[in-house]
């Protein structure tokens, strides 16, 4: 009885193996007939559609802010978030959220006093008072790039053009 359950075992060894083969099939990659440029990371393109260069004064800006950490803002569990009205100013947050500028249409960038370039970042185009319905838009955000105390926001009007758009965003560790 041993030796038939061995050989059945056997049996369908090769079966699953010939199976996944067969299913499975084996994967090549294929060179890419791509220039350099074009497989770089989207964030590091040099399209006019990317995120404004840091200036030294902002890169400057960013380090006081982070001279400012407490213990309580990276806590696990706890949020950072910020009110921009649509040309650029803070007018409300967290006691963690420092700054924020206005690029150009429909861009900003928001400073916290803490590295938040692994955290998670949440926007919508809001309000920025009790009595008003926020504007109609889209709303997107990243880490800014080579400042890992801030985050890039991008509003765009319905059409998909860029535009300025109050907005809320929630930073949460």
């Amino acid at each position: 009885m041993a030796t038939f359950f061995r050989r059945k075992a056997a049996a369908v060894t090769l079966g699953v193996l010939a199976l996944t083969l067969a299913g499975g099939g084996i994967a090549t990659a294929q060179p890419t007939t791509k220039a350099s440029a074009e497989i770089a990371q989207p964030a590091a393109r040099s399209s006019g559609a990317g995120q404004p260069p840091v200036s030294a004064a902002d890169a400057k800006r960013a380090r006081a802010a982070l001279d400012a950490v407490g213990a309580q803002a990276t806590a696990p569990g706890t949020v950072a978030w910020a009110v921009s009205s649509s040309g650029g100013s803070l007018l409300r947050g967290s006691p963690e959220a420092v700054s924020v500028t206005r690029y150009g249409p429909g861009q900003y960038q928001v400073l916290f006093n803490y590295d938040v370039s692994r955290k998670s970042y949440q926007a919508t185009i809001g309000t920025t008072d009790q009595f008003n319905i926020p504007p109609a838009g889209e709303i997107s955000v990243a880490p800014r790039l080579s400042t890992i105390n801030g985050v890039f926001v991008q509003t765009r009007n319905s059409a998909g053009t860029p535009a300025d758009r109050p907005f809320h965003l929630l930073v949460a560790n």
